[in-house]
């Protein structure tokens, strides 16, 4: 395999695709200031101080359950990046890891030194700021000590040794690229990798605030195409249905909504038709739903 296929997107921001992805994920404004102000800051001393007056990697791990809104965090933070640059432009590459991992004996080792100490740095000689998207890394840096007897072991180490080694060398020979890693599971990666990152960050599950938030955005982005829902959005019981719905997701809370049309043939066929009680009864359904964490306890 090409390790140039695991390279989803490489683009120049701001771009029009990523405008509104950051205004989108609703969480504390101080996690959305710290990445900024981390990467910021970072690619400014970096590129202008030797690694070892710094020890800064240039790399943030963000963490939290799925559907919290890590990704789609990374995407917008690029494009929110930019506009603080020199020139008001930047470089955004994502990486899906999950092609680098091979059962041939080395290849996972050689496939991720390729990418991160090669490949990406060769996309990136223009000298441009550049944000790296990592997303779930724990698929490529393993905790060593936990790697599983039934894989190779050997290999799970090497694979975490070459993502390690790669980190301490682009932090030297490319200070202008800068990594933002995702994980659902902080658990599962490398206590060596995590103590490179010079941000880590915790994208929590949204308390009601967030999710009346949420359910306010989606009915009022949703609003442009069916404008009933525009009184939906800014209906007082909202927040009775918000209360509900603590614990889910930000994923599942935008579903929701779609959800809450097929109640009924109505809604289904005119969404304007959709009431706060739709809305109601599809959060309790959603709610009254085992979690992941009571599935696993029964």
């Amino acid at each position: 395999m090409d390790v140039a296929e695991c390279v989803v997107r490489n683009d120049l921001v701001p771009d029009d695709r990523y405008r509104g992805l950051w205004d989108s994920i609703v969480v504390d404004a101080n996690i959305k200031q710290q990445l900024v102000r981390s990467i910021a800051l970072g690619l400014n001393l970096r590129t202008k101080l030797p690694f070892h007056a710094t020890a800064l990697h240039g790399l943030a791990l963000l963490t939290g359950p799925p559907g919290t809104g890590k990704t789609t965090l990374a995407r917008g933070l690029a494009h929110v990046v930019a506009g603080l640059m020199p020139d008001s432009k930047a470089r955004f590459i994502e990486v899906n890891p999950h092609g680098l991992m091979s059962a041939e004996h080395g290849q996972s080792q050689q496939r991720v030194s390729r990418l991160l100490a090669e490949h990406i740095p060769d996309l990136a000689l223009d000298g441009l700021p550049t944000i790296v998207l990592l997303d779930e890394v724990e698929s490529m840096a393993v905790a060593r000590g936990a790697a599983s007897l039934q894989a190779n072991p050997a290999d799970v180490h090497r694979a975490t040794d070459a993502v390690l080694t790669a980190l301490d060398d682009v932090a030297i020979k490319a200070p202008h690229i800068f990594t933002v890693a995702t994980s659902n599971f902080i658990d599962a990666l490398d206590e060596a990798f995590v103590s490179r990152a010079d941000l880590v960050v915790e994208v929590p599950l949204p308390n009601a605030a967030a999710v009346k938030a949420i359910l306010t955005s989606t009915l009022t982005d949703f609003s442009e195409a069916f404008p009933a829902l525009k009184k939906v959005a800014q209906e007082p019981r909202l927040s009775e249905v918000a209360g509900l719905l603590v614990g889910q997701d930000g994923r599942g809370l935008r579903k929701l909504v779609s959800a809450a049309m097929l109640t009924r043939t109505e809604t289904t066929v005119d969404p304007n038709e959709l009431t706060i009680e739709d809305l109601a009864a599809a959060a309790s359904r959603l709610a009254s739903r085992p979690t992941k964490q009571g599935r696993e306890g029964i």
